[in-house]
């Protein structure tokens, strides 16, 4: 009768649409309600009033709530787990002989670009009839980790195939575009995403590339820079001003082909870091696409580039989480066999101080990431969560590489041992995708909207 008296209670109070108040869905209803609550002893014995049967059970409607099993951020699915163990087999067996060389060459070989395409790594949110993997948001982060641990400047490639190229078509792309372009960037075509300038870094709206109509065709004129996969790729996805009256409300984003005459790569960065990842300037002189390259809407490529980049600084996040094992990685190693004072350097206590701190770090990012991309993939607000991710992630790829460095001693300093490369490649994490000044703006922004005069 309590339980009966409590399913009364609660649609009474939260009326149900479509579920009728009939005595029979009542019996279902408190027949369920004892299943669920037998354990919390929900079941009371002696008589009481409607009003009491309800109040009562607060606290053990509390319990049954707080006996659901709920799995934790860091659970992967049966899919998740096989994507991150082939992504890790890959980077482990395949990638790692070839980083140093393609680190010194500052190029990565065509032989990892073929191989990425081969192992499923380009297209892994691309729908399966499409050539892609089928898989979510999350599979496409821990991929990228995997192969982070092992070359950062792999991963990045991969990143923006994934987060940037894939999620602009998926999203935005017409059918045909789905058809054509999914099906390349899944298969065998690396794409570049074009959005920065010379005069606009941070302030990325004030682009100055515009795109001009001419009949049925658009001209694009302008120049882009630090333009990311710009030697391998084989389309871009360009962002133009096409009606500068309107400010950023008139930028437009469309798809050029390498070998449209209007488009030349410039000059090839010489960086500091993921030095096999090319960053090249793009010069569009005269560049014409048809009305069909046209990717969304006219006008809201400012609204595609903000939602694309937030969910790509999930995927830094994830590039930073996994440089920062690979290199903890990569100096544990050392440390348990290099010995000192008879014993190995990993046992002396103030080292385990320090690497059981950086540890931690490196748990606390991943957790951040982790947490952003399922609230991405299951479509709930996480532009704040990715900006924190991504912060933090950047922050501890950063510290931890440094300090691998100072555990492997002389040898760590010199370029025969991975440690400087790994610290090389973090520096790059604070900067591309939204600085880390940008990411404490969007933070404190939504932090302050919470708290009004």
């Amino acid at each position: 009768q309590a339980l009966l008296a409590l399913a009364q209670g609660f649609l009474s109070a939260h009326p149900q649409p479509g579920l009728t108040s009939d005595l029979a869905t009542m019996s279902r209803l408190a027949r369920f309600t004892r299943a669920v609550c037998s354990t919390a002893g929900a079941t009371r014995s002696g008589t009481a009033s409607s009003s009491q049967a309800w109040a009562a059970p607060v606290s053990q409607r509390r319990a049954c709530a707080s006996q659901v099993l709920r799995p934790a951020v860091t659970s992967l699915t049966e899919d998740e787990e096989m994507m991150r163990d082939s992504a890790a087999k890959f980077a482990k067996d395949f990638l790692g002989p070839h980083v140093l060389a393609m680190d010194q060459a500052g190029a990565m070989t065509p032989e990892v670009v073929a191989a990425l395409f081969e192992n499923g790594l380009m297209g892994i949110e691309a729908p399966a009839e499409l050539g892609g993997v089928g898989l979510g948001f999350t599979a496409a982060c821990l991929a990228v980790e995997e192969v982070a641990a092992v070359d950062p400047a792999v991963a990045v490639l991969m990143d923006i195939q994934n987060t940037l190229l894939i999620t602009s078509f998926n999203t935005y792309g017409t059918k045909e575009q789905k058809e054509n372009y999914l099906s390349r960037l899944s298969t065998d075509t690396v794409g570049s995403f074009c959005l920065s300038e010379p005069e606009s870094g941070s302030d990325a709206f004030a682009l100055k590339t515009s795109a001009k109509r001419d009949g049925s065709d658009w001209v694009l004129e302008g120049s882009k820079c630090w333009i990311s996969n710009s030697r391998e790729a084989g389309l871009f996805v360009v962002f133009a001003n096409a009606d500068p009256s309107k400010g950023h409300r008139g930028i437009t984003a469309f798809v050029v082909e390498r070998d449209n005459p209007g488009l030349t790569i410039g000059k090839k960065e010489d960086k500091l870091g993921i030095r096999a990842s090319s960053t090249c300037e793009i010069n569009l002189d005269g560049c014409r696409v048809p009305q069909s390259a046209m990717l969304g809407e006219l006008g809201q490529g400012y609204k595609m580039a903000i939602s694309l980049l937030n969910e790509g600084r999930i995927g830094i996040g994830a590039q930073m989480v996994g440089l920062a094992r690979g290199a903890f990685d990569y100096a544990l190693a050392y440390m348990c066999t290099r010995k000192q004072f008879g014993k190995p350097v990993a046992d002396f206590q103030g080292m385990q101080f320090q690497y059981a701190r950086a540890r931690m770090e490196i748990e606390a990012a991943r957790v951040l990431v982790y947490n952003a991309a399922r609230l991405k993939e299951n479509g709930q607000p996480f532009v704040t969560e990715a900006a924190m991710a991504k912060l933090k992630a950047s922050e501890v790829a950063q510290s931890v590489s440094s300090q691998c460095i100072d555990w492997l001693g002389g040898v760590g300093f010199t370029k025969e041992f991975l440690a400087e490369k790994y610290y090389r490649d973090a520096k790059i994490g604070t900067i591309y995708e939204g600085t880390s000044n940008i990411q404490l703006a969007t933070i404190a922004k939504a932090i302050r909207q919470n708290y009004v005069e």
